[in-house]
């Protein structure tokens, strides 16, 4: 049994745990599952169904031609950045027959990270205007594929046509330290948006 004397100020007992729910979007097989596999400190939830000659018609496979499996729910992870901060990760499925999916997965989500494959960029425009249009702070972090060409962080912008501050990243879904680093920016920008408009609701008369 653990007594009160026993614990030090400043150890994690001492912290209330805060946990954010993030989103991890984008277009149909830019790395979302991939993304939460990778940085994700629990074995991640998935609903993935494989592909069939049904959804042929539906699903848009070009640039992922290899691709075997589809998210049809979310995906699910956990991962603590520091002591008492844990971010949940919820990604969600890319393909269109299922974004009636998205309000029930975004409602009291801190943010969203959209990422952007340069093969299939316009496949992320649908989750840019989504979460724009939501007020919903987000930033972009373009895939970098083995093999294809490399595009700056202001040649997306552009691209996309972000609104100023949006930021973009540059990430190997496949790597978790690059992953982290893009969760942290994130965590960062939404925590500036989330202020700023508290601080404008307040100073309005």
């Amino acid at each position: 049994m653990v007594s009160a004397d026993s614990v030090h100020p400043g150890t994690v007992q001492d912290e209330p745990e805060m946990a954010l729910k993030i989103l991890i979007a984008g277009g149909f097989g830019v790395g979302k599952t991939t993304l939460v596999g990778s940085v994700s400190e629990i074995r991640p939830l998935r609903t993935e169904e494989y592909l069939t000659e049904v959804g042929e018609g539906v699903d848009d496979i070009r640039g992922v031609v290899g691709k075997s499996t589809t998210t049809v729910a979310m995906d699910f992870g956990r991962i603590t950045i520091r002591s008492g901060l844990s971010l949940y990760l919820f990604g969600t499925p890319g393909q269109e027959r299922f974004w009636f999916l998205w309000d029930d997965l975004s409602e009291g989500a801190l943010g969203a990270v959209v990422l952007a494959d340069t093969r299939r960029l316009a496949d992320c425009f649908p989750a840019v205007d989504y979460f724009e249009n939501r007020r919903v702070p987000f930033l972009v972090a373009v895939n970098c594929f083995p093999g294809t060409r490399s595009y700056g962080a202001d040649d997306v912008s552009r691209a996309l046509d972000l609104d100023g501050g949006t930021p973009v990243l540059l990430c190997d879904a496949r790597d978790r330290d690059s992953g982290k680093e893009v969760l942290i920016r994130l965590v960062e920008h939404a925590g500036r948006m989330h202020t700023a408009r508290l601080l404008d609701t307040v100073s309005r008369p």
